[in-house]
């Protein structure tokens, strides 16, 4: 059976019409939302809407500045937080699950 995206298609037509947001918002928040998903063909996408939108590369150059800078960020963190994790947990006993013959399928 072919995969069917209607209701995906429905759902994201219905929330881009609240007038909560600005079309500049909502163009920056999708742009924004592809780069971290790390996809390619839905950033070029992005970028190309939020050109014929009337942004400039200014403005778009500068949203990937941000969202990069805050994804390193977020990387840095969450290796702290894996560190201090593995710290922790060094100092356990890890049980059967570490064990060798786990790890080794076995």
């Amino acid at each position: 059976m072919a995969y069917d995206g209607t209701l995906v298609l429905e759902y994201l037509a219905r929330t881009h019409k609240t007038s909560l947001i600005t079309d500049r918002e909502k163009h920056l928040i999708g742009l924004a939302v592809t780069m971290t998903r790390v996809c390619q063909v839905c950033t070029q996408g992005r970028i190309e809407k939020a050109g014929a939108a009337g942004m400039d590369d200014n403005l778009l150059n500068a949203l990937v500045d941000i969202v990069s800078s805050i994804n390193a960020g977020v990387a840095a963190a969450t290796a702290r937080e894996a560190f201090r994790m593995a710290d922790a947990s060094s100092a356990e006993a890890c049980g059967a699950l570490c064990s060798p013959e786990v790890s080794a399928g076995r």
